[in-house]
């Protein structure tokens, strides 16, 4: 009995022991890993900070695609094509078409061509589902 126990308490002393001695400890490769995903972070942001107001609709759509969650054909919220947890809200003046229907509601109608007139600053959030 007392030998079966001090077998068990070997084995569980190297099991121990090994597993310490497996464990992946790469600090090198970790700081690697963080620094390159703050040069993602770094890239990204770079990327949505072009697009400003002056540009239109088609320039955004290159860098940003559209959110769900309520919105309009002159205010949306816009999400990175990076990550969906970057966002941006965008006002638009409508190019082509009047702003308002004949209800005077807002237009529901979306072209290339309108132009932008706000756009927030990057945020993040998760993601919004319809």
């Amino acid at each position: 009995m007392i030998r079966r126990l001090g077998v068990i308490g070997l084995l569980f002393i190297v099991a121990l022991s090994a597993s310490a001695f497996f464990r992946p400890t790469h600090p090198a490769s970790q700081a690697s890993l963080l620094n390159e995903h703050a040069e993602w972070v770094a890239r990204t942001l770079q990327k949505m900070e072009t697009i400003q107001p002056g540009k239109t609709r088609k320039d955004l759509l290159e860098v940003f695609t559209t959110e769900g969650g309520l919105s309009n054909g002159l205010r949306r919220t816009y999400v990175s094509r990076e990550c969906p947890y970057f966002k941006v809200d965008v006002e638009f003046e409508a190019v082509g078409r009047p702003a308002r229907g004949d209800d005077h509601r807002v237009t529901l109608a979306e072209d290339n061509r309108d132009i932008i007139v706000r756009i927030s600053r990057p945020y993040l959030q998760f993601s919004i589902m319809d």
